[in-house]
């Protein structure tokens, strides 16, 4: 059994992922990609960003751990009428179906992030991407007072510890420990940039309160942190902390939600 891939596939991440579109849209856009590019989207969930990647002219492949948003990608390619762009089932550290220097761009928007070996992770997109290419990456930054990883903190204050051997994916989000992952895959620090960005979670029809459900429904991270709660009798401890976090966070002014969240952007040129 692969715990990261149980994780992915326990409820829906679609439902989530419905909130991410608008900025998944425009990291697409800002990437700078051409037609006839060869992107390779990794832990891509259901195309929140290889969608409009392919829509831009880009030859897309998605790879996720999870059957289930694999399933759901390649549903929403034949809707949009996207021949260039398909998903498939693999896993960010082996990506054994991945021949060297396939990818002009590889890309992972928190997704690789969650693989459970990072250096792994960092050795094969290294591998994957054509010489002259690039790696770019989004990551949650530990300790960041915005909503993400404050949810991910709440969350994991009511989950087990870790077993013996876990490396936060958190960590994705901390300068010295990105630069010796690629470091270690042959990269110099020269070519490896960082700086802060905003991904925003949009619903314009849902309030905070009907966000956290979804979380609660739909995200497996969430999702095991309420089944934790539930056996210590916390449950509503946690729901209480989740929606003021939400409510908090929330910029909207016309009943719907519009959080914004701090990220870390990493570029790597191979």
């Amino acid at each position: 059994m692969n715990p990261n891939k149980t994780l992915w596939e326990k409820g829906d991440f679609t439902q989530i992922a419905a909130t991410m579109r608008e900025s998944g849209e425009a990291v697409a856009r800002s990437l700078g990609v051409v037609p006839g590019m060869r992107v390779l989207d990794l832990g891509c969930g259901d195309g929140t960003t290889a969608l409009p990647l392919a829509q831009l002219g880009a030859h897309v492949t998605g790879i996720d751990v999870a059957s289930n948003l694999v399933e759901a990608g390649n549903k929403r390619a034949v809707e949009a009428g996207l021949k260039n762009l398909k998903f498939e089932e693999g896993d960010a550290c082996h990506l054994d179906e991945v021949a060297d220097n396939s990818f002009d761009l590889t890309l992972s928007v928190f997704g690789a992030m969650f693989a459970p070996k990072p250096w792994d992770v960092a050795k094969e997109m290294v591998r994957v991407t054509k010489p002259g290419g690039r790696i770019v990456m989004g990551n949650w930054i530990p300790g960041d007072p915005t909503f993400v990883a404050q949810l991910l903190k709440i969350s994991s204050a009511y989950t087990p510890p870790p077993l013996e051997g876990f490396v936060s994916p958190m960590m994705w989000g901390v300068e010295s420990h990105i630069l010796e992952r690629f470091e270690q895959a042959g990269v110099a620090k020269e070519q490896i940039s960082l700086k802060e960005d905003t991904f925003l979670f949009v619903s314009p029809d849902r309030g905070p309160e009907q966000v956290i459900e979804a979380f609660r429904q739909f995200y497996g991270p969430t999702m095991n942190a309420y089944d934790a709660a539930e056996k210590n009798n916390k449950v509503e401890a946690l729901h209480r902390e989740l929606v003021e976090l939400a409510k908090a966070k929330n910029a909207s002014g016309n009943g719907g939600t519009r959080i914004p969240a701090t990220f870390m952007r990493v570029e790597v040129r191979v």
